[in-house]
């Protein structure tokens, strides 16, 4: 309903954003404030590898260092799949 919003949509203004700051919640470790970096092949621009990191320093690093603690498999191999 609203003329603005018509006009908007109909000139299409978006752009693909290559980089920046993204922020989640994660339900184990709280807020993470990452930076982001877009990668696309140029024989293939609808394909995209997008990095995540955080900066070494911050609490969202400090977080990702938990989790990949969490996740690391042992050295007696006790994250091994079982057949259950």
């Amino acid at each position: 309903k609203s003329e603005d919003f018509r006009r908007l949509w109909a000139e299409h203004p978006v752009q693909d954003k290559t980089s920046g700051i993204k922020r989640f919640h994660h339900p184990l470790v709280g807020d993470l404030e990452l930076t982001y970096e877009t990668l696309r092949a140029a024989d293939d621009p609808d394909q995209a590898l997008i990095t995540y990191a955080a900066r070494p320093g911050t609490s969202s690093h400090d977080s990702l260092h938990m989790l990949l603690a969490w996740t690391a498999p042992t050295a007696t191999g006790s994250h091994q799949p079982t057949d259950s």
